[in-house]
């Protein structure tokens, strides 16, 4: 039988296990058939992304997903980059890690909010990218740009841990 702190990593694991396979599930069985919800966060991101490039004077064009400057392909936001199953994984973690609630539901609206923020971000440098240094734009969108936004996941899980979470002290 685990004690203390190595009983405190498996029931955290097995809970972050357990909201990521109903998370999954959700997902794969109803939110992606149904298209409805990844749509509308595609083409917002699009729209708020191409609103940004804009107020700096940037030439676009937009079509429904996609955004881009004249004289490129442009940029697709398809399901997956979203940000929404990347949404599914950060309330994962902080809904399996132990703390207050209330501190909990404010946490989670600002997190997801932040994740959007930075996809909103990530498909303005890339607009920008696949115009200004094309041969780039593969290596910055499969890695970088990627990494860039697990990253801040991990680092909001981090703060939530130190600020909004409450693992229970071992004895």
């Amino acid at each position: 039988m685990l004690k203390g702190a190595n009983r405190d990593i498996a029931i955290f694991l097995a809970k972050l296990l357990g909201y990521f396979a109903v998370w999954y599930l959700f997902y794969e069985m109803w939110i992606l058939p149904d298209g409805r919800l990844d749509a509308f966060l595609s083409v917002n991101i699009v729209d708020v992304a191409g609103g940004i490039l804009t107020l700096f004077g940037v030439d676009l064009f937009f079509d429904y997903r996609v955004l881009g400057i004249p004289g490129t392909a442009g940029v697709i936001i398809v399901n997956g980059c979203n940000g929404l199953e990347a949404i599914g994984l950060f309330v994962g973690f902080v809904m399996a890690y132990p703390g207050d609630n209330i501190k909990r539901a404010l946490f989670l609206p600002m997190g997801i909010l932040m994740i959007y923020l930075i996809n909103v971000f990530r498909i303005v440098v890339l607009v920008l990218l696949q115009y200004y240094h094309p041969q780039s734009f593969d290596f910055a969108h499969d890695y970088s740009t990627s990494a860039i936004f697990y990253l801040a996941i991990f680092g909001m899980w981090v703060v939530w841990i130190n600020y909004g979470g409450a693992m229970r002290k071992s004895s």
